[in-house]
């Protein structure tokens, strides 16, 4: 099969090995982004590799050949699934790829914000330590996890991985039911577990009820002392009252990984540098080497299967 992964520069740095892909289609052209390069490069090709490039209705009707779409990750938001339905083109994605690294990213965030970390580090570089050590020590409030409470808003795989370390570190698991669902023995309302949560760790996907899902009110809701964690989608947090609560002081601290328009632009909310206690990083939670290395060798055991058949990892 001839095939083309439209964006691989996203994924790889040259550290990756291609040879399960190479070997699962056969003829293998890797790109790096380019919009404008999309409608040529899929024209003549059965099999679609990509991560963030977007294909449209239009896109799709002008690959007359193309039978496979395979996503380097879980979400296909990217693509007009529905179109690619009415196409008979197949869409597969890659689940639980990067479990490992989300959760270390995660906790890489809580632990920073917890100890400020990069807070002491720049008492030590400023000379502040140097001369006034008593001040220094105590110049941040730094808390014990043991015996806190670790809310979780989306009990997926990336959610129950992240709450293991959570026991690990003694802290008390909750678990939100999901909006719009119905209630589960153990689990409670969002609200509640907002008011509860000295962490707050999201995990859910984007939907139509999701969106938007921490704004105004839920911040409100929040210990004042809390921590929000987003490594999941950009959109599930209002950014607009997060900084305000974070200015204020309302809220303890924020570690996000994601925004709703990536790369943002320069008028998002949280890219203020007057905001206290926030973290900020640049999706790069699933990006472990590791963890591509893996997600490509699943994309290969989906062109596979595809092509046997089969419908491992069928979204479409």
């Amino acid at each position: 099969m001839k095939a083309v992964f439209l964006d691989y520069d996203t994924v790889s740095n040259g550290d990756l090995d291609t040879s399960a892909l190479t070997a699962a289609v056969g003829d293998l052209k890797l790109c790096e982004s380019d919009d404008a390069m999309t409608a040529e490069r899929i024209r003549d090709v059965e099999v679609v590799l990509l991560n963030k490039v977007e294909l449209s209705r239009e896109l799709l009707r002008g690959a007359p050949k193309l039978k496979l779409v395979a996503v380097a990750g879980t979400g296909t938001n990217n693509i007009d699934v529905l179109a690619a339905r009415e196409l008979g083109v197949a869409v597969c994605n890659v689940r639980g790829y990067c479990t490992s690294s989300v959760v270390q990213q995660a906790w890489g965030l809580i632990l920073s914000l917890t100890q400020h970390i990069s807070d002491y580090s720049q008492l030590v570089s400023n000379g502040s330590w140097t001369r006034n050590e008593a001040a220094t020590t105590l110049a941040h409030p730094i808390r014990e996890l043991a015996g806190r409470i670790f809310g979780v808003v989306g009990w997926g795989e990336l959610g129950r991985g992240t709450a293991r370390v959570a026991e690990a570190f003694g802290m008390r698991v909750i678990v939100a039911n999901r909006r719009g669902g119905n209630p589960e023995p153990g689990r409670v309302e969002l609200e509640q577990l907002l008011a509860m949560a000295d962490i707050v760790s999201l995990h859910c996907p984007l939907t139509d009820s999701t969106r938007g899902l921490i704004g105004e009110r839920e911040l409100a809701l929040m210990k004042p002392d809390a921590l929000l964690i987003n490594t999941a989608r950009g959109a599930l947090v209002d950014g607009k009252p997060l900084a305000r609560a974070l200015k204020s002081g309302r809220l303890g601290g924020a570690g996000i990984d994601v925004l709703p328009q990536e790369p943002p632009p320069e008028s998002d909310p949280l890219l203020d540098p007057d905001i206290p206690n926030l973290i900020l990083t640049p999706h790069v939670a699933w990006a472990a080497r590791e963890a591509r290395q893996r997600c490509l060798d699943e994309m290969a055991a989906n062109i596979r299967d595809f092509a046997s058949g089969g419908r491992r990892s069928r979204v479409v």
